[in-house]
């Protein structure tokens, strides 16, 4: 059978073995092809085809519910479920999402995009069902990279005590995105471990049913294999939360799965599937570089080269400079969450092993981590994508901005996340810090400025956010040093101001030098102190009767366009003429290019704009 033929996952219930195991290479064919084109995750998507093959055998979707965790191993599940027509629009704009998205699809029972949710999630569709009366199965797919969220903790407490039917199938690859660190992970090498009691079991099995009598010694052994099993297959963590524990199986088996998954899915009460896979299974480079190959830009199928320039990142920057700085001073030390190269931080972990502290997919726990360090006298640094950090709000007030703890949050991946999506777009991070006392947040608009900032952190008592896009912003203008709380005049003019921050002041400076075609001239003013604002600069504007426009790469409705009219309001200025930035919804995925110009952020649209507004 064509992966054109598959319209749903039932199409997959005729087929032989031999057919399956063709339509899983097929399958992976596919991702890599596109993930090739288009980028996205490849590593963790490929780890999964047989699992995914195997539970739509076992399972009858839509009517039954699977909730990915995370979300960046649904490929095989989007093309088995009536969107491989669609795949090669995948993470495009207006094309198929990278995430499970119920929107998209009647089988994305549930959105995910975040790591460590899929538990909680599913306990809530199956108690939904209980509470209705239904009988539909509810199967959470988790890595074990998201066990090392404390969400899942609490979820897998409240299964178990509760005794709630539901499945939870344990991927483990032995990955997250970062190897896997803590506790959990050796528990669960431990379990890969007794790999070796499910061949052994089959071996004997098998001779012993071939031998005179071998059938009564096999019932005997089976009156004793539960004894044996604890001894080689250590399952106690989950069998002391409530769950019944099975596995580990090989997850490139479909027949094996397929078989367990059938058996239990009907149990009434949790349980736990472990299965054993690899990341990046189906693609060398992938298989011998998994973090590399985790999310990776469009690259040459040959040999696994991204297309392009592949250069430097600003966190990879920042990551730079924080390890040259902890040479002198012995203070600095840095806290990631299960990202430690995709924040830049690698060089610094492989310098510095003991002051680098990975802590898993646990922002909350990453950020407190932080605030005991300064509070004994260090000069922690918290790398994380914006995005991610917003499950850490509580620590983040209560922890550190309450005891005024240097706390330095190197935020990644600030502004337009691009082809990832609505979860990790970083748009909310200054309406998430400016009304948090005690809080300074910046955002550079160069290299340059980053280390300046860095530089200003280490000499003061306070918390602070450093805020920053993945991409090198690309300015021709010198830098002219940072001093909080004063914003730099880029290009002066006197018809008009327009007030920005980090790289949208590329677009800024390119509509203003457009509007001087047009006779307008405009000022572009560098607001890298973002919160407080630069009351100074902005008295002076409103004495000069200077109208003033804010962009930013940001939502609007808790912004820095919204801070400036707060402001103006209550010391009794002019507030801003207009305000530019993206609107009170979630953005959907698509190039950071091609999401700007949609919501009226490229240069053409800002010359546009600011041009109506100064002329109304």
């Amino acid at each position: 059978m064509k992966l054109s033929d598959i319209t749903s996952p039932a199409d997959l219930r005729g087929l032989s073995n031999q057919e399956l195991e063709a339509l899983a290479e097929d399958i992976r064919a596919a991702i890599i092809r596109t993930v090739a084109q288009n980028g996205g995750h490849l590593a963790s998507n490929l780890g999964v085809v047989e699992l995914t093959l195997a539970l739509h055998r076992a399972l009858d979707c839509p009517r039954d519910q699977i909730v990915f965790d995370v979300g960046h191993q649904c490929y095989a599940h989007k093309i088995l479920t009536g969107r491989y027509s669609r795949f090669s629009s995948l993470r495009t704009l207006d094309g198929l999402c990278g995430f499970p998205r119920r929107e998209e699809s009647e089988y994305d029972a549930y959105d995910t995009g975040h790591a460590s949710t899929a538990i909680s999630a599913a306990v809530g569709l199956a108690r939904a069902r209980d509470l209705a009366g239904g009988s539909q199965r509810v199967v959470a797919v988790v890595g074990d990279g998201a066990l090392t969220g404390g969400m899942c903790y609490e979820a897998l407490n409240d299964v178990g005590s509760r005794k709630t039917a539901m499945m939870i199938v344990l991927n483990d690859n032995g990955m997250s995105i970062s190897r896997n660190v803590g506790a959990l992970s050796a528990q669960l090498t431990r379990l890969r471990v007794s790999r070796g009691w499910l061949g052994m079991k089959k071996n004997i099995s098998g001779v012993l049913r071939r031998l005179p009598g071998g059938t009564v010694i096999h019932r005997a052994i089976q009156g004793t294999k539960n004894h044996l099993r604890s001894l080689l297959v250590r399952e106690r963590f989950f069998t002391a939360l409530g769950f019944r524990y099975f596995g580990p199986i090989d997850g490139h088996d479909i027949q094996a799965m397929e078989r367990v998954f059938l058996r239990l899915k009907d149990l009434d009460e949790p349980v736990v599937v472990h299965v054993a896979t690899r990341k990046g299974a189906g693609f060398s480079q992938a298989e011998e570089k998994p973090e590399k190959y985790h999310g990776v830009a469009p690259f040459i199928m040959d040999n696994g080269k991204t297309r392009g320039s592949d250069g430097p990142s600003m966190g990879k920057l920042a990551g730079t400079y924080v390890t040259e700085l902890a040479e002198k001073d012995p203070r600095i030390c840095v806290v990631t969450a299960a990202m430690t190269d995709s924040t830049g931080f690698g060089a610094f972990a492989r310098q510095y092993p003991q002051r680098l502290f990975d802590v898993g997919i646990a922002e909350e726990h990453a950020v407190t981590l932080c605030a005991g360090m300064a509070a004994g006298g260090m000069r922690p640094f918290a790398a994380i994508y914006e995005s991610f950090l917003q499950r850490a709000y509580d620590q983040i007030t209560e922890d550190v901005c309450l005891q005024k703890l240097p706390v330095c949050l190197l935020m990644d991946r600030a502004g337009l996340g691009g082809e990832d999506g609505a979860t990790h777009h970083g748009l909310f991070g200054v309406g998430m810090l400016r009304g948090i006392p005690h809080m300074t947040v910046l955002a550079p608009r160069c290299p340059e400025e980053t280390r300046g900032m860095i530089d200003w952190f280490l000499t003061q008592e306070g918390p602070a956010a450093i805020r920053y896009p993945r991409c090198v912003p690309e300015t021709e203008q010198p830098y002219a040093g940072f001093s909080l709380g004063r914003w730099e005049t880029l290009r002066a003019g006197k018809d008009g101001a327009i007030l920005a921050y980090s790289v949208i002041l590329t677009e800024c400076l390119a509509a203003a030098e457009m509007l001087e075609t047009n006779g307008l001239s405009l000022s572009v003013i560098n607001a890298s102190t973002v919160w407080p604002l630069d009351m100074d600069t902005l008295r002076r504007l409103d004495q000069k009767g200077t109208p003033v426009i804010t962009v930013e790469e940001h939502a609007l409705s808790c912004g820095f366009g919204s801070a400036v009219a707060e402001c103006c309001a209550r010391e009794g200025l002019r507030p801003p003429i207009r305000m530019l930035g993206l609107p009170n919804e979630f953005i959907p995925h698509g190039s950071r290019g091609e999401l700007l110009r949609r919501y009226g952020l490229d240069k053409e649209s800002i010359a546009r704009q600011v041009e109506g507004a100064i002329k109304k």
